[in-house]
């Protein structure tokens, strides 16, 4: 409790300055969670153990959590009551890397700047990986005895909801397999985004809003603004998968392109691409306006985003 305690101090004087800051705080703290939560390489099975670790250890940015961590406390939550939840996501975005990564999907070999699962260890580790993670995401929200039962069973069905189908993680990922290799049309593209990237990144806000006890309409302000932080973040991606290196991404780039996925700058080109992050960048900000909270630290998450080069 000492750790959190010291952590805690430190993001919350952060929520005064940028989210850079606040994002590395967060970091720290949740890499200590998990470092907690997870079993360590020397419990049985050890290779399995061995390939979570390498996938979750490898230096992430931690962004969902970081992000559940900003509403729930912007919306008043204390630290020990999102930490559990927030990890919990983060288990779920790296399974997902995992089996992105898998030569039955995206089949990459390169993923924040070392070897991706599959290829440190081989192909049935990395599902089983994968399926670990996702069930101990499960098992850490549903035991988290800082919350009350019910907001468990609440918070459970809301990351199950936006990591499966119809409308989640899940079924994004079918239909940018489904998308590949054949023309995609702006609504289309939109709708892979905001179920692929964007239904976790938005779960990630409102399970911290529901930690908080936020009102229905705050709750309806933070959907809001959490649906545009999504789609911004992945017309990021897609930008970057573009103009930058793979020293910078810690991934492969140009991957979607030799892929024929559907992604803005393929659909609309880079300068077409770069003028709709700013239309999506002011609708994030514009969803805070009716929160009457102080949201100086959401709003510069989503400068951020608009801003960041990896």
């Amino acid at each position: 409790m000492m750790v959190h305690s010291s952590v805690s101090s430190v993001v919350k004087n952060s929520v005064a300055t940028d989210a850079r800051e606040f994002l590395a705080s967060c970091r720290t703290l949740i890499d200590a969670e998990l470092d907690r939560l997870i079993p360590k390489e020397s419990e049985s099975p050890q290779r399995v153990h061995r390939a979570i670790r390498w996938s979750v250890f490898a230096g992430g940015k931690r962004f969902r959590p970081a992000l559940l961590t900003a509403v729930g406390q912007t919306f008043g939550a204390r630290l020990d009551q999102l930490l559990r939840t927030a990890s919990a996501l983060e288990m779920i975005h790296t399974y997902s890397l995992i089996h992105d990564d898998l030569p039955s999907m995206d089949n990459d070999e390169l993923r924040r700047g070392r070897a991706t699962c599959h290829v440190k260890f081989d192909e049935a580790t990395a599902i089983l990986a994968g399926d670990a993670l996702q069930a101990l995401a499960f098992q850490t929200i549903a035991e988290d005895e800082m919350l009350a039962p019910e907001l468990r069973i609440q918070l459970v069905a809301e990351v199950a909801r936006a990591s499966g189908i119809p409308n989640g993680m899940v079924a994004g990922q079918a239909l940018d397999l489904e998308a590949e290799s054949r023309d995609v049309k702006g609504d289309e593209l939109e709708t892979i985004h905001h179920r692929k990237t964007g239904a976790l990144i938005r779960a990630a806000a409102r399970c911290g809003a529901m930690i908080a006890g936020a009102t229905a309409d705050e709750l309806e302000a933070i959907t809001s603004y959490a649906t545009n932080l999504g789609l911004l973040f992945q017309i990021t991606d897609d930008l970057l998968d573009v103009t930058a290196t793979a020293e910078d991404l810690g991934k492969t780039p140009g991957k979607d392109a030799r892929a024929q996925k559907a992604t803005f700058p393929a659909l609309y080109g880079i300068e077409a691409t770069r003028a709709q992050l700013k239309t999506v960048h002011t609708a994030a900000r514009n969803a805070l306006e009716t929160v009457a909270r102080e949201t100086r630290l959401l709003q510069s998450i989503v400068d951020f985003i608009l801003q960041r080069q990896v």
